[in-house]
């Protein structure tokens, strides 16, 4: 009962956030005439860590050093549960992020989706998936980094998914460093098919060194894939053992 309770509070505190913001980048779209609209999105991902806030997450970000501010990236986590959004808007980046169509349909969060020039995606629909991949390489080329969730869905239980070679493609054939992020604890803040909270819990968001791709071939993706995906795993068996 306590946690039902603490939940409902939780989501009607998480819907007014998202109401009032809304508002507010509407307002900012509205005067934004820059073709990439950086602004709108730039105050759309700054409810991440507000809602972080709100939350009963402890969140702890590592590997800030990696970054570099005049560096556009190809970035690439894994993918635990709905709560890894707000945990990844903790890093200061321009960036568009390719996510589900089915996200851009919700009412409130879909329209600040497209307000900020986020990227949907059909799953299952090849002919769409090259058409939003296509959208990322124009974003890319405008020196604005692309957040991918190549595993393609949430895990269910923590362990690493297969990843998808699209954004390992797309990183080979523009010449962009791919940027590997792992986040860990996420998974039992917002568990799967339930509309209950999770405990409260530290989240860790790593960011891990970036990996150049001068000198590959697009017939290599699969070995870039591989080798992200490698780093990513070792990074979460460690941040797991600690």
């Amino acid at each position: 009962m306590i946690r039902a309770l603490r939940s409902l509070w939780l989501w009607t505190a998480n819907i007014a956030l998202i109401t009032l913001w809304l508002a507010i980048v509407a307002v900012v779209w509205l005067f934004d005439r820059d073709p990439l609209r950086r602004r709108t999105a730039r105050t759309f991902r700054s409810l991440g860590p507000v809602m972080g806030n709100v939350n009963p997450w402890h969140i702890v970000v590592t590997g800030v050093e990696h970054l570099d501010p005049s560096q556009i990236y190809v970035i690439v986590s894994n993918h635990q549960s709905l709560a890894d959004i707000p945990v990844i808007t903790h890093l200061k980046l321009d960036t568009k992020w390719l996510a589900k169509a089915e996200l851009f349909r919700v009412p409130l969060l879909g329209w600040m989706l497209r307000m900020a020039g986020d990227v949907p995606v059909e799953r299952g629909d090849a002919r769409k998936a090259a058409k939003a991949m296509l959208q990322c390489a124009r974003y890319l080329r405008q020196r604005c980094s692309v957040v991918f969730f190549p595993e393609g869905t949430r895990s269910r239980n923590g362990a690493l998914l297969p990843f998808n070679d699209g954004p390992f493609q797309l990183a080979i054939r523009e010449q962009v460093p791919v940027l590997p992020l792992v986040v860990e604890g996420s998974g039992a803040a917002l568990p799967r098919h339930t509309w209950l909270f999770g405990d409260p819990l530290t989240i860790r968001l790593r960011v891990l060194p970036p990996v150049p791709v001068a000198g590959w071939s697009v017939k290599q993706s699969g070995a870039l894939r591989d080798t992200v995906r490698e780093m990513i795993v070792a990074e979460l068996d460690r941040l797991r053992d600690s």
